[in-house]
Protein backbone atom coordinates (compact mmCIF):
# COMPACT_ATOMS: atom_id res chain seq x y z
CA UNK A 1 0.00 0.00 0.00
CA UNK A 2 2.98 2.31 0.66
CA UNK A 3 6.35 1.85 -1.05
CA UNK A 4 9.27 4.27 -0.85
CA UNK A 5 12.68 3.88 -2.46
CA UNK A 6 15.46 6.28 -1.48
CA UNK A 7 12.83 8.90 -0.61
CA UNK A 8 14.68 12.13 0.16
CA UNK A 9 13.96 15.83 0.63
CA UNK A 10 16.42 18.69 0.51
CA UNK A 11 15.73 22.20 1.85
CA UNK A 12 18.32 24.83 0.97
CA UNK A 13 21.14 22.25 0.89
CA UNK A 14 19.92 20.51 4.08
CA UNK A 15 18.72 16.91 3.79
CA UNK A 16 15.66 16.74 6.03
CA UNK A 17 14.92 13.20 4.77
CA UNK A 18 17.74 11.16 3.30
CA UNK A 19 17.15 7.78 1.66
CA UNK A 20 14.04 6.49 3.44
CA UNK A 21 12.90 3.02 2.35
CA UNK A 22 9.53 1.83 3.66
CA UNK A 23 7.11 -0.97 2.87
CA UNK A 24 3.62 -0.96 4.37
CA UNK A 25 1.38 -3.82 3.29
CA UNK A 26 -2.43 -3.70 3.18
CA UNK A 27 -3.83 -4.25 6.65
CA UNK A 28 -0.64 -3.16 8.43
CA UNK A 29 0.02 -0.35 10.88
CA UNK A 30 3.45 1.28 10.81
CA UNK A 31 4.62 3.47 13.68
CA UNK A 32 7.18 6.05 12.57
CA UNK A 33 9.16 7.12 15.63
CA UNK A 34 11.82 9.74 16.16
CA UNK A 35 12.69 12.95 17.98
CA UNK A 36 11.40 16.35 16.94
CA UNK A 37 13.02 17.40 13.68
CA UNK A 38 13.88 13.83 12.68
CA UNK A 39 12.01 14.02 9.38
CA UNK A 40 8.70 12.35 10.26
CA UNK A 41 6.44 15.21 9.16
CA UNK A 42 8.47 15.82 6.00
CA UNK A 43 8.15 12.14 5.11
CA UNK A 44 4.37 12.27 5.62
CA UNK A 45 4.11 15.41 3.48
CA UNK A 46 5.89 13.65 0.63
CA UNK A 47 3.59 10.64 1.01
CA UNK A 48 0.58 12.95 0.68
CA UNK A 49 2.01 14.73 -2.40
CA UNK A 50 2.19 18.01 -0.51
CA UNK A 51 5.97 18.07 -0.95
CA UNK A 52 7.81 16.83 -4.02
CA UNK A 53 10.77 14.53 -3.27
CA UNK A 54 14.21 15.84 -4.14
CA UNK A 55 15.39 12.29 -4.79
CA UNK A 56 13.88 8.83 -4.89
CA UNK A 57 10.27 7.86 -5.36
CA UNK A 58 7.16 6.71 -3.51
CA UNK A 59 3.86 5.05 -4.31
CA UNK A 60 0.74 5.31 -2.16
CA UNK A 61 -2.26 3.07 -2.87
CA UNK A 62 -0.65 2.26 -6.21
CA UNK A 63 -0.21 5.90 -7.28
CA UNK A 64 3.06 7.76 -7.75
CA UNK A 65 3.32 10.73 -5.37
CA UNK A 66 4.71 12.98 -8.13
CA UNK A 67 2.94 11.89 -11.32
CA UNK A 68 -0.40 10.96 -9.71
CA UNK A 69 -0.52 13.60 -6.99
CA UNK A 70 -4.27 14.24 -7.22
CA UNK A 71 -5.08 10.52 -6.98
CA UNK A 72 -2.72 10.16 -4.02
CA UNK A 73 -4.46 12.99 -2.16
CA UNK A 74 -7.84 11.38 -2.82
CA UNK A 75 -6.55 8.07 -1.42
CA UNK A 76 -5.19 9.29 1.91
CA UNK A 77 -6.67 10.59 5.12
CA UNK A 78 -4.32 12.86 7.02
CA UNK A 79 -4.22 14.04 10.61
CA UNK A 80 -1.58 16.74 10.93
CA UNK A 81 -0.14 18.40 14.00
CA UNK A 82 -1.83 21.65 12.92
CA UNK A 83 -5.44 20.62 12.32
CA UNK A 84 -6.58 23.51 10.15
CA UNK A 85 -10.06 23.50 11.68
CA UNK A 86 -12.49 26.32 10.83
CA UNK A 87 -13.41 27.78 14.21
CA UNK A 88 -16.56 29.60 13.07
CA UNK A 89 -18.18 26.51 11.54
CA UNK A 90 -20.26 23.96 13.46
CA UNK A 91 -18.76 20.49 13.38
CA UNK A 92 -21.55 18.94 11.28
CA UNK A 93 -21.26 21.67 8.63
CA UNK A 94 -17.49 21.34 8.68
CA UNK A 95 -17.62 17.62 7.91
CA UNK A 96 -20.29 18.19 5.25
CA UNK A 97 -18.06 20.80 3.60
CA UNK A 98 -15.13 18.40 3.41
CA UNK A 99 -17.43 15.66 2.17
CA UNK A 100 -18.26 17.92 -0.77
CA UNK A 101 -14.56 18.59 -1.33
CA UNK A 102 -14.03 14.82 -1.53
CA UNK A 103 -16.85 14.56 -4.07
CA UNK A 104 -19.16 12.54 -1.80
CA UNK A 105 -22.89 12.64 -2.53
CA UNK A 106 -25.27 14.12 0.05
CA UNK A 107 -26.59 10.87 1.51
CA UNK A 108 -23.12 9.30 1.80
CA UNK A 109 -21.45 12.25 3.46
CA UNK A 110 -24.41 12.77 5.79
CA UNK A 111 -24.41 9.13 6.91
CA UNK A 112 -20.64 9.01 7.22
CA UNK A 113 -20.51 12.27 9.22
CA UNK A 114 -23.22 11.09 11.60
CA UNK A 115 -21.39 7.79 12.16
CA UNK A 116 -18.06 9.46 12.89
CA UNK A 117 -19.55 12.08 15.20
CA UNK A 118 -21.20 9.25 17.10
CA UNK A 119 -18.05 7.13 17.22
CA UNK A 120 -16.05 10.00 18.69
CA UNK A 121 -18.70 11.15 21.14
CA UNK A 122 -19.37 14.46 19.42
CA UNK A 123 -23.06 14.08 18.56
CA UNK A 124 -24.26 16.38 21.36
CA UNK A 125 -21.76 19.04 20.23
CA UNK A 126 -22.25 18.69 16.49
CA UNK A 127 -24.03 22.07 16.18
CA UNK A 128 -21.53 23.97 18.32
CA UNK A 129 -18.90 26.11 16.64
CA UNK A 130 -15.52 24.40 16.50
CA UNK A 131 -13.89 27.42 18.13
CA UNK A 132 -15.72 26.46 21.35
CA UNK A 133 -14.27 22.94 21.35
CA UNK A 134 -11.60 21.77 23.77
CA UNK A 135 -8.23 20.58 22.42
CA UNK A 136 -9.28 16.96 22.77
CA UNK A 137 -12.57 17.55 20.96
CA UNK A 138 -10.75 19.31 18.13
CA UNK A 139 -8.37 16.39 17.86
CA UNK A 140 -11.28 13.95 17.54
CA UNK A 141 -13.00 16.11 14.93
CA UNK A 142 -9.78 16.36 12.91
CA UNK A 143 -9.48 12.58 13.02
CA UNK A 144 -13.12 12.25 11.89
CA UNK A 145 -12.33 14.53 8.95
CA UNK A 146 -9.35 12.34 8.01
CA UNK A 147 -11.58 9.26 7.98
CA UNK A 148 -14.57 10.89 6.30
CA UNK A 149 -13.99 9.60 2.76
CA UNK A 150 -13.01 6.10 3.97
CA UNK A 151 -9.48 6.27 2.49
CA UNK A 152 -7.29 3.18 1.96
CA UNK A 153 -4.34 4.93 3.63
CA UNK A 154 -4.36 6.89 6.89
CA UNK A 155 -1.41 9.05 7.92
CA UNK A 156 -1.82 10.13 11.53
CA UNK A 157 0.50 12.57 13.28
CA UNK A 158 0.15 12.29 17.09
CA UNK A 159 -3.46 11.03 16.92
CA UNK A 160 -4.07 11.09 20.70
CA UNK A 161 -2.17 14.20 21.74
CA UNK A 162 -4.05 16.59 24.08
CA UNK A 163 -6.62 13.88 24.87
CA UNK A 164 -7.74 12.63 28.25
CA UNK A 165 -7.16 8.88 28.86
CA UNK A 166 -10.76 7.94 28.02
CA UNK A 167 -10.73 9.80 24.71
CA UNK A 168 -7.29 8.45 23.85
CA UNK A 169 -8.54 4.91 24.41
CA UNK A 170 -11.55 5.61 22.19
CA UNK A 171 -9.27 6.79 19.38
CA UNK A 172 -6.91 3.82 19.75
CA UNK A 173 -9.89 1.46 19.59
CA UNK A 174 -11.08 3.24 16.44
CA UNK A 175 -7.65 2.90 14.83
CA UNK A 176 -7.61 -0.79 15.70
CA UNK A 177 -11.05 -1.27 14.12
CA UNK A 178 -9.95 0.57 10.98
CA UNK A 179 -7.34 -2.07 10.26
CA UNK A 180 -8.50 -4.21 7.39
CA UNK A 181 -7.14 -6.12 4.44
CA UNK A 182 -7.61 -3.05 2.28
CA UNK A 183 -6.32 -0.25 4.52
CA UNK A 184 -2.89 0.73 5.83
CA UNK A 185 -2.10 3.18 8.61
CA UNK A 186 1.05 5.15 9.42
CA UNK A 187 1.23 6.69 12.89
CA UNK A 188 3.81 9.29 13.90
CA UNK A 189 3.88 9.46 17.68
CA UNK A 190 6.01 10.11 20.75
CA UNK A 191 3.76 7.79 22.76
CA UNK A 192 5.85 4.61 22.63
CA UNK A 193 3.35 2.52 24.62
CA UNK A 194 0.68 3.49 22.10
CA UNK A 195 2.96 2.60 19.20
CA UNK A 196 3.73 -0.80 20.70
CA UNK A 197 0.03 -1.47 21.25
CA UNK A 198 -1.12 -0.52 17.75
CA UNK A 199 1.71 -1.11 15.30
CA UNK A 200 2.71 -4.21 13.36
CA UNK A 201 5.98 -2.63 12.30
CA UNK A 202 8.21 0.05 13.79
CA UNK A 203 10.54 2.42 11.95
CA UNK A 204 12.83 4.73 13.93
CA UNK A 205 14.08 7.79 12.07
CA UNK A 206 16.86 10.12 13.14
CA UNK A 207 18.17 13.09 11.18
CA UNK A 208 16.21 11.97 8.14
CA UNK A 209 17.59 8.41 8.12
CA UNK A 210 15.87 5.17 9.17
CA UNK A 211 18.19 3.73 11.84
CA UNK A 212 16.09 0.69 12.80
CA UNK A 213 12.97 -0.99 11.46
CA UNK A 214 11.06 -4.23 11.84
CA UNK A 215 8.41 -5.88 13.97
CA UNK A 216 8.68 -5.06 17.66
CA UNK A 217 9.70 -8.55 18.76
CA UNK A 218 12.43 -8.63 16.11
CA UNK A 219 13.78 -5.23 17.17
CA UNK A 220 13.83 -6.33 20.81
CA UNK A 221 15.93 -9.38 19.94
CA UNK A 222 18.26 -7.39 17.70
CA UNK A 223 18.80 -4.38 19.94
CA UNK A 224 18.27 -5.77 23.45
CA UNK A 225 19.71 -9.24 23.06
CA UNK A 226 18.25 -12.66 23.97
CA UNK A 227 15.02 -12.91 25.93
CA UNK A 228 15.43 -13.06 29.70
CA UNK A 229 13.06 -14.51 32.28
CA UNK A 230 12.09 -13.37 35.74
CA UNK A 231 11.08 -15.34 38.83
CA UNK A 232 9.33 -13.61 41.73
CA UNK A 233 8.77 -15.00 45.21
CA UNK A 234 6.26 -14.42 47.98
CA UNK A 235 9.00 -13.83 50.56
CA UNK A 236 12.58 -12.53 50.65
CA UNK A 237 15.17 -14.98 49.37
CA UNK A 238 17.38 -16.73 51.93
CA UNK A 239 21.08 -16.05 52.02
CA UNK A 240 22.08 -19.37 50.42
CA UNK A 241 22.69 -19.59 46.72
CA UNK A 242 19.76 -20.62 44.55
CA UNK A 243 20.35 -23.80 42.58
CA UNK A 244 19.56 -23.51 38.87
CA UNK A 245 19.75 -26.07 36.05
CA UNK A 246 22.68 -26.35 33.68
CA UNK A 247 22.39 -23.91 30.81
CA UNK A 248 20.70 -21.30 33.03
CA UNK A 249 22.54 -18.11 34.00
CA UNK A 250 21.33 -15.69 36.70
CA UNK A 251 21.64 -12.18 35.28
CA UNK A 252 20.35 -10.11 38.20
CA UNK A 253 19.34 -10.92 41.77
CA UNK A 254 16.94 -8.91 43.96
CA UNK A 255 15.52 -9.28 47.46
CA UNK A 256 12.58 -11.43 46.36
CA UNK A 257 13.24 -12.01 42.67
CA UNK A 258 15.89 -12.92 40.15
CA UNK A 259 16.29 -12.65 36.39
CA UNK A 260 17.96 -15.31 34.29
CA UNK A 261 18.81 -16.26 30.73
CA UNK A 262 18.64 -19.64 29.06
CA UNK A 263 19.22 -20.97 25.57
CA UNK A 264 16.39 -23.49 25.67
CA UNK A 265 13.57 -22.08 27.84
CA UNK A 266 11.08 -24.78 26.85
CA UNK A 267 13.41 -27.35 28.42
CA UNK A 268 15.06 -25.53 31.32
CA UNK A 269 12.18 -23.39 32.64
CA UNK A 270 10.02 -26.35 33.78
CA UNK A 271 13.09 -27.94 35.42
CA UNK A 272 13.96 -24.68 37.18
CA UNK A 273 10.41 -24.23 38.44
CA UNK A 274 10.32 -27.78 39.82
CA UNK A 275 13.69 -27.32 41.54
CA UNK A 276 12.57 -24.08 43.19
CA UNK A 277 9.35 -25.66 44.46
CA UNK A 278 11.24 -28.71 45.71
CA UNK A 279 13.59 -26.39 47.60
CA UNK A 280 10.59 -24.86 49.35
CA UNK A 281 10.57 -21.46 47.64
CA UNK A 282 7.19 -19.67 47.43
CA UNK A 283 7.18 -18.97 43.70
CA UNK A 284 4.65 -16.31 42.74
CA UNK A 285 5.46 -16.09 39.03
CA UNK A 286 7.88 -17.15 36.31
CA UNK A 287 7.54 -15.11 33.15
CA UNK A 288 9.41 -13.50 30.31
CA UNK A 289 11.03 -10.32 31.60
CA UNK A 290 9.16 -7.32 30.20
CA UNK A 291 11.06 -5.31 27.58
CA UNK A 292 9.41 -2.17 26.30
CA UNK A 293 9.55 -0.33 23.00
CA UNK A 294 11.02 2.56 24.98
CA UNK A 295 14.09 0.42 25.71
CA UNK A 296 14.34 -0.44 22.00
CA UNK A 297 14.04 3.22 21.02
CA UNK A 298 16.67 4.42 23.48
CA UNK A 299 19.05 1.64 22.52
CA UNK A 300 18.68 2.44 18.82
CA UNK A 301 19.35 6.10 19.52
CA UNK A 302 22.43 5.30 21.60
CA UNK A 303 23.92 3.10 18.88
CA UNK A 304 23.68 5.80 16.23
CA UNK A 305 25.46 8.92 17.45
CA UNK A 306 24.16 12.31 16.40
CA UNK A 307 26.18 13.80 13.56
CA UNK A 308 26.40 17.15 11.88
CA UNK A 309 23.50 17.70 9.46
CA UNK A 310 24.14 16.53 5.91
CA UNK A 311 24.29 19.32 3.35
CA UNK A 312 24.17 18.99 -0.40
Amino acid sequence: MIITDDLSKNFDSFWAVDGVNLRVMPGEVLALLGPNGAGKTTTVRMLTSVLKPSRGQAQVAGFDVVHDAQKVRASVGVLTEQHGLYGRMPANEYLDFFGQVYGMDFQTRRARSARLLSDFGLVMDAHRKIGEYSKGMRQKLALARAMLHDPPVLLLDEPTSAMDPESARLVRDSIRELRSARRSIVICTHNLAEAEELADHIAIIRQGVIIASGVTAELKRTLLGPVEYEVRFGAPLPAETISVPAGTHIVELGADWFRFSTIKPSETNPILLRQLLDQGFAVVSLREAPRSLEQVYLQAMSQVPEVEPAYA
